[in-house]
């Protein structure tokens, strides 16, 4: 250990016992805060993107304070007049912070005490750090979430115009990731179409559970002045109160309730950037994707790679792992407000902006994925796709569908050891395997014969799925989200 000199030790003794007066919460305190604990304190380097949601809580608060008779309407409108001031400075990119201003809520009421005198210090009456920052954070995933639903109804928007225009083409439904049975390209998208309209439904569920103000719960008792709690919240849009006061600061389910819709949305993005992926390979040759949306090689010159959809599906877990890391934040938590709280802010903001632009880019590139339809119905040759429709057709002459499962099993056994499909397999052939085989069986192994079948409720059959785009239409187009 280095030792300090009696010159350094005077120094240090002065420094200790100096009064803390650059602090609002200093007057308790009679040391100055470590350097590195500010630094490792202080969330204004993230939560300075919430400073407009700060000044339009501060405002309605400010208005509130001055209707109540709490500030004389002076005051308010001094206040007023400084809040808006402020926010304009940072509108135009002028407002700057230090470490030292701590939190987003700090550096304005500072900028505000400076500019407009002991009027800003009354601004705080009757609220908290705590209340105020769960105001903020609500008011900012508002603003996001609907936003986010809106760039959300534009991607579907735009497949649904993709599966209106390129949906008639024919290609494999897979389960196991091998050829299975044909379904129409229309159908295949509108199964991400119905993931997205869940989503929106998660969205608009979280969002009303957003729209509730915390403001007025103060450190986490509530507070002894006649505040007006419902003007507050009719003036700043919002549904109701937080009805207790400790959980409206210390409730961060809002925040995973965002995250967790988040999360699911952004699984069934990988889930379409998954098929995009394999669909683009040679091994498919399903599709061609915009130029625009893919990348090269730096050393294989012929290399033309997905990127956007492989990075949409990577992107995911990242934002899984803010859903999981704010769920551990809270797991043990006591009541009420806890400064692990300050931990959700860049997990959250993070999230959303990668949602926000998976969302964007997805939108943008659908339409300008080339699909091609020969190709896929070229798949559809190969891969005994039809043996389905032979045990059906089986059952129609008496079979049970386990009897006519098995034998069609053995018929496609007997057609792989000739290296045909079966649709090039003679009547002969089939009757050898068994009897029941007419000559009726030709028209079941027609490629649009066996999709016209499937014409039970939410099946394939091009009828049906051209109600289901109708439908579609109407479902994106839906006017009861809160939003």
């Amino acid at each position: 250990m280095i030792a300090m000199k009696k010159s350094e030790k005077k120094s240090a003794k002065r420094l200790s016992t100096k009064p803390q007066e650059a602090k609002a919460w200093g007057g308790r305190f009679s040391q100055k805060t470590d350097p590195e604990v500010e630094a490792f304190t202080a969330s204004i380097p993230f939560d300075f993107r919430l400073l407009p949601y700060d000044i339009a809580g501060s405002l309605a608060h400010a208005r509130m304070l001055a209707r109540q008779g709490i500030l004389t309407k002076t005051e308010g409108r001094l206040i007023e007049k400084g809040l808006k001031e402020i926010r304009t400075k940072w509108e135009q990119g002028k407002l700057h912070y230090t470490p030292a201003d701590e939190d987003v809520h700090m550096l304005v009421e500072k900028r505000l005490r400076k500019k407009i005198g002991t009027a800003g210090g009354k601004l705080h009456t009757a609220r908290s750090r705590n209340d105020q920052v769960a105001l903020d954070l609500r008011l900012f995933l508002r603003d996001q979430v609907r936003a986010l639903s809106r760039e959300l109804k534009t991607l579907q928007e735009n497949l649904l115009a993709t599966a209106q225009k390129d949906g008639g083409a024919v290609l494999p439904g897979y389960t196991h990731l091998q050829r299975a049975q044909p379904v129409l390209l229309a159908h295949h998208l509108l199964a991400y179409l119905e993931m997205f309209c869940r989503d929106q439904v998660r969205l608009s569920e979280a969002w009303r559970r957003i729209n509730r103000l915390p403001l007025g719960s103060a450190a986490l008792a509530g507070t002894t002045f006649p505040i007006d709690r419902r003007g507050v919240a009719e003036d700043l849009g919002f549904d109701g109160l937080a009805a207790n006061s400790m959980d409206a600061v210390s409730d961060r389910d809002f925040v995973l309730d965002c995250l967790s819709a988040g999360s699911i949305l952004m699984m069934h993005f990988s889930r379409l950037a998954e098929d995009l992926i394999l669909w683009s390979s040679s091994e498919f040759d399903f599709i061609a994707i915009d130029d625009a949306f893919c990348t090269g090689s730096s050393i294989m010159p012929q290399k033309k790679n997905p990127d956007v959809a492989e990075l949409v599906r990577g992107k995911t877990g990242r934002v899984y792992g803010h859903l999981m890391g704010v769920l551990t934040l809270m797991k043990g938590l006591p009541m009420t407000y806890n400064r692990d709280l300050q931990e959700d802010k860049e997990a959250v903001f993070d999230a959303l902006d990668t949602i926000r632009q998976s969302t964007r880019l997805l939108a943008r590139m659908m339409p300008r994925i080339r699909f091609k339809a020969d190709r896929m119905k070229e798949a559809t040759t190969a891969g005994y796709l039809l043996a389905t429709d032979l045990a059906d057709y089986l059952t129609t002459k008496g079979l049970d569908f386990r009897t006519a499962h098995r034998v069609v099993g053995e018929l496609v056994a007997r057609a792989i050891e000739n290296g045909k499909e079966l649709e090039a397999l003679p009547l002969s052939f089939l009757r050898e395997i068994h009897p029941s085989f007419g000559p009726d069986v030709s028209r079941w192994l027609n490629l649009e014969a066996s999709l016209a079948r499937r014409n039970s409720p939410g099946g394939t059959a091009p009828g049906r799925v051209r109600k289901a785009l109708h439908a579609m239409e109407k479902k994106i187009c839906r006017t009861d989200y809160p939003f």
